[in-house]
């Protein structure tokens, strides 16, 4: 495997990404973090500089992975660590009731990143066989200033198109954690119900993109907006717009895309070849790719195809 990629293993079909060692399906949760060697904890060292042979502790401490003292990170002496081990705790009791099944899991950057998805129940079709499921992604950071996260991460089937949604917008329910406290699971499962209704969001928000048509000019302002990189002119006073390579291409895989034949000319097809320009093309290789789209830019970008579709198809 390529450097993003530490260790992983999946369950069941090849993912989106093509990464990682396939499993036997329906396997526990702690049988998914072992498969994915991800079943090691973490630890805080004291750190010290030598003045002309004077020992100074200089109050930070080396985050260090207990299995082969691997340096993760520097943090501070209030910084609390978050075994993986408690972290996929949230998944347990969920996974043995069989509301949840472990799909993937792994290590990206030399264990900085640690995460985990688990596929819920739910899932709809637009034109009967579109089909899109919800997943759940865990995130457990080994790293100064990132805290622990869930996401609602819907996967478009005929593609494996990604999107990866924030559950933060109920001030009662925690779904995200820092690290100056200890790890607190129970709080954090709550989070799963408020996917499931992030999901429910994104079907109306589906089902409406499914019904509205760009032409050829909101089509190109779309892609301008999503994928810039140069000034876009005025297209309303009939002024070509000089798009980026990345909006070039949206356009040329739009009606060739996986899952093309679903609503042809529909704000949904638009948004699906951003999706699947930033899972499946763009980038170095497949793990950067992996990480770009649920860690890094990626991800932000697709958020903002999604309102940007919603906000145009509005206006149409």
């Amino acid at each position: 495997m390529s450097h993003m990629v530490e260790t992983m293993a999946y369950a069941g079909e090849t993912p989106w990404h093509g990464l990682g060692v396939r499993v036997e399906d329906t396997l526990s949760v702690k049988d998914m973090m072992k498969a994915a060697e991800i079943d090691w904890g973490v630890a805080k060292s004291p750190m010290f500089y030598d003045v002309n042979g004077r020992v100074i502790n200089s109050g930070k401490f080396a985050l260090l992975r207990e299995t082969d003292d691997k340096f993760l990170d520097t943090v501070s002496d209030t910084w609390e660590p978050c075994q993986n081990e408690d972290a996929f705790a949230i998944f347990e009791e969920f996974v043995e009731a069989g509301e949840l099944e472990m799909n993937t899991a792994g290590s990206l950057k030399d264990g900085q990143i640690v995460w985990g998805l688990a596929k819920m129940k739910e899932q709809f079709a637009l034109f009967n066989d579109d089909v899109t499921e919800q997943y759940l992604l865990l995130v457990n950071p080994h790293k100064f200033g990132s805290g622990i996260h869930v996401r609602s991460t819907p996967i478009r089937v005929v593609c494996n198109n990604t999107l990866s949604f924030s559950l933060g917008t109920h001030s009662a329910v925690k779904s995200s954690q820092n690290h100056r406290q200890a790890f607190d699971v129970d709080a954090m499962k709550d989070a799963i119900g408020i996917a499931k209704e992030k999901f429910e969001t994104y079907k109306e928000a589906a089902v409406f993109l499914s019904k509205k048509k760009f032409n050829v000019v909101t089509l190109e302002d779309y892609f301008a907006s999503v994928f810039p990189g140069y000034s876009a002119k005025n297209s309303e006073a009939g002024e070509k717009i000089k798009l980026s390579r990345a909006a070039e291409r949206a356009l040329e895989v739009v009606e060739h895309q996986p899952g093309a034949e679903f609503g042809k000319g529909t704000w949904w097809q638009a948004l699906n070849a951003v999706t699947y320009l930033t899972d499946h093309e763009l980038g170095r290789d497949a793990d950067s790719r992996l990480r770009s789209a649920w860690f890094g830019v990626n991800k932000d970008r697709k958020n903002n195809a999604l309102a940007t579709a919603i906000e145009m198809a509005e206006a149409a």
